[in-house]
């Protein structure tokens, strides 16, 4: 789910060319499916309780059926939209032959099962997600719970305090129903479904196999939860290991770099700009490394669980708990680990990393937010 807690605060530069759901947006209304080709529909389904309010799922017609890009969140309120919007064009359920998921993330993703064993569709999705739902301390909740506090504890959480923003968490019961993918898309690979040719780019960094997908006749860009045009999206440090934060920095040139001008994302409102959007939400990151340098200079020894409140957030930190905390405790995480990989900030090797400067000249914070060579 895109909740990035680093909002750009600043209005986007992007022309915005999903007027309609913008103008839907403005009045806090949900949008209405619209066709924006003969042969390519926008259908908005409602997410629970999330500020985002929807999840935009694509539905490409070509003979013989339709496919989807993306799912939608997995409720019966979610179900009855999609239906009522396959409807609105003459279309049914039992019409998808393939479902194109980005992400593993339960809005993109939670109602694909369903729409498998009502249309026996396949589902697709990049191995590293896959790697991520078939891991039994994600799936099974018995393991998940222990494993979730284990893993805000290696943050700097009280161990008492992880425990009571994970315990109580319906994510555990909604991960287990998760469906599995039938086919695995890697990055780069040609996906040709029913009159459409479209091209995958892995766009790593939200989750590790995030996927974007091209549109070879228009060069559209299905932009999933990686390129949206008023928040930069939450980039939460790895679990196992590697650099979130340079994985995204590196996606943002993948995409700004494949020639792309027009962006159908899942959440808010279409738009025109991917060199302007990708250049706003690296100078985001960039202010965001240069302020985590500073609490690290202020606060040496400090651990993730604190330092994240010592930076500016899009509310007061008071009023940060539950998912929100995590999440921008995973966020803070994730840069302190990219500037660690760049060697503006030194971790020392505990169970527990605790954060300094390195010993030597002063350094200021990383002068662009462009990753080294791998």
């Amino acid at each position: 789910m895109a909740t990035g807690q680093g909002a750009t605060a600043r209005p986007s530069g992007v022309e915005v060319t999903g007027v309609h759901q913008y103008d839907a947006w403005q009045r806090r209304e949900m949008p209405h499916v619209e066709l924006l080709r003969t042969d390519l529909w926008s259908i908005p389904l409602p997410m629970p309780e999330s500020p985002l309010r929807y999840v935009s799922v694509y539905a490409l017609a070509g003979p013989g059926g339709l496919t989807l890009i993306d799912a939608g969140w997995g409720s019966d309120e979610a179900w009855t939209a999609l239906k009522s919007g396959l409807a609105t064009f003459g279309a049914d359920v039992s019409d998808i032959r393939a479902c194109l998921v980005t992400h593993l993330h339960y809005d993109h993703i939670g109602l694909a099962g369903r729409i498998r064993e009502a249309s026996d569709a396949w589902i697709a999705l990049h191995p590293a997600d896959q790697e991520v739902l078939a891991d039994p301390a994600f799936r099974e909740p018995h393991r998940a719970l222990p494993a979730d506090i284990d893993w805000l504890v290696s943050l700097g959480a009280p161990r008492d305090e992880a425990a009571r923003m994970r315990s109580s968490s319906p994510a555990y019961a909604r991960r287990a129903e998760i469906v599995m993918p039938d086919r695995l898309i890697e990055g780069g690979t040609s996906v040709t479904v029913r009159g459409w040719q479209l091209r995958a780019l892995h766009t790593p960094g939200h989750t590790p196999g995030h996927l974007c997908f091209v549109d070879e006749r228009t060069h559209d860009l299905f932009g999933g939860d990686s390129l949206l045009p008023r928040i930069t999206p939450s980039i939460g440090a790895y679990r196992h290991g590697g650099d979130a934060l340079g994985d995204f920095l590196a996606s943002l040139d993948t995409m700004a770099a494949a020639g792309l001008e027009h962006v159908l994302p899942a959440h808010e409102w279409r738009f025109r700009g991917v060199d302007t959007r990708t250049a706003e939400i690296r100078d985001h990151h960039r202010d965001r490394l240069r302020e985590v340098v500073e609490a690290v200079r202020d606060h040496p020894g400090d651990v993730p669980w604190r330092l994240a409140a010592r930076l500016h957030w899009s509310r007061p930190w008071s009023e940060y708990d539950g998912m929100l905390r995590i999440q921008a405790v995973a966020e803070t995480a994730a840069h302190l680990v990219h500037l660690c990989r760049l060697g503006v900030v030194a971790a020392t090797d505990e169970p527990v990393p605790r954060y300094q400067l390195p010993a030597g000249p002063p350094n200021t914070g990383p002068p662009n937010t462009r990753t080294p060579e791998r």
